[in-house]
């Protein structure tokens, strides 16, 4: 059994969804699972109407008209039949959407929202998807994640119930034969109730289907030739990785590195499953492969630019030293709002904090903190990291910007600075 992974910009249009049948086709004679992304930039679109939903604003039908004309837009390009079943699927889908949007919010976290909302663009990428490989002679069985990952209810971020997890989806999916078809990114909790893994969780998704499957391997297609040593709209010059180990790719993805889920690796290091990361627009290229061994191959500096970032001051309201009290509290009403921490830097009197910018969880941070607290807090900035850095490669960096907050260690050079 492989498992493979479409991310949102190779489904983004119908010819994206075309080259997946093309990739599909390639490897049908063997089990197959696929794990499937929300198309382009739906689950950006869908954050945005749950925000302003959740927030009372009434702005948001303009959004869902124009996401519903991006998916049927798709579909006319793929089938030549209006009557097609999936015509009628996708309308269903996006009914219940919007009766979502009008049931009660009474008690409910935003995060719960969110993960009520969210998860319809992976219910619509694979309702599409499904339906073309079955109209293309591809024998598909569409699997809905809620029957295959469960998980509790810390909704956004939810864990694995791993037990649970791998009867389900062993129960559902045989290893020896047949192509299946989920989606990534979403779960259930045991109410049933949509819960999600994080953002960009497909990958995720499909490391837990491999390591519950004992898979040959995961391979992720992506609109890159692999894994690059830093994002080449942000860096020129960027080289492929061939070969990445388990350990430096869990670095990687924790200090920023959009091609892989922090989570991801975990399940397969316990297993040793290889993760391929390879291109969708050239499939017999070998891309990148995580496995174990050494850290790089080649070993060079790797770059990583985390946008959309605050910086939060925290100082004590009487000049007292910062302490372990004072750093306990911080971090649970981080943890308490569900704000990830990026990087952190301690004085005497203050702690600075690098988080990430969200408008709807930030101003309630705030509002807690300076319960006890003084804060100073800086929107619009960037975290930048290098991996196995060298003379050359931080004075690179760091030429030209403002910088708020600078970290030297053994390995990492990391600088926060304006947008």
């Amino acid at each position: 059994m492989k498992v493979f992974k479409f991310g949102g910009a190779s489904i983004k249009d119908a010819s994206g969804v075309s080259n997946a049948l093309k990739i599909v086709k390639l490897f049908q004679d063997s089990p197959l699972t696929v794990v499937i992304s929300a198309m382009g930039k739906t689950t950006n679109a869908l954050e945005k109407i749950t925000a302003n939903f959740y927030s009372q604003k009434d702005d948001f039908k303009d959004d869902i008209r124009t996401l519903k004309a991006y998916h049927f837009n798709i579909l006319n390009k793929l089938f030549d039949d209006q009557d097609h079943p999936v015509f009628k699927k996708i309308h269903e889908y996006f009914n219940l959407f919007e009766e979502s949007l009008l049931l009660p919010r009474v008690d409910l976290s935003y995060s719960k929202v969110y993960d009520r909302l969210v998860p319809f663009g992976e219910l619509l990428s694979t309702t599409i998807v499904h339906a073309f490989l079955e109209n293309n002679g591809i024998a598909v069985k569409w699997l809905d994640a809620r029957e295959l990952v469960k998980t509790d209810d810390n909704y956004r971020a939810s864990r694995v119930l791993w037990d649970q997890t791998e009867k389900a989806v062993k129960k559902n999916i045989d290893r020896e034969s047949g192509i299946y078809l989920t989606q990534g990114f979403i779960g259930a909790d045991a109410s049933g109730h949509f819960t999600t893994l994080g953002r960009e969780g497909s990958d995720y998704t499909a490391a837990i289907l491999a390591y519950c499957l004992d898979a040959e391997s995961v391979t992720t297609w992506k609109d890159v030739p692999g894994i690059l040593n830093g994002d080449p709209k942000e860096f020129i010059h960027s080289k492929l990785l061939h070969q990445i180990s388990f350990t430096e790719a869990i670095e990687l993805a924790y200090f920023g590195a959009s091609v892989i889920h922090p989570k991801t690796i975990q399940p397969l290091q316990r297993k040793e499953i290889p993760l391929y990361v390879r291109s969708f627009l050239s499939p017999n290229e070998p891309g990148t492969v995580i496995k174990k061994g050494m850290p790089l191959n080649p070993m060079m500096p790797c770059f990583i630019k985390k946008p959309n970032q605050a910086l939060l001051k925290v100082s004590t309201k009487d000049l007292a030293f910062i302490v372990e009290d004072h750093l306990s509290r911080i971090y649970q009403v981080f943890h308490d709002m569900g704000a990830r921490v990026n990087m952190m830097q301690n004085s005497a009197v203050s702690t600075s904090f690098c988080i990430n910018h969200d408008p709807v969880i930030i101003p309630e941070l705030i509002r807690e903190l300076e319960k006890d607290f003084n804060l100073t807090y800086t929107s619009n900035v960037v975290l930048y990291s290098v991996r196995h850095y060298n003379t050359k490669a931080r004075d690179e960096l760091s030429r030209g910007k403002d910088i708020f907050m600078e970290q030297i260690t053994r390995d990492t050079y990391q600088l926060v600075a304006n947008e």
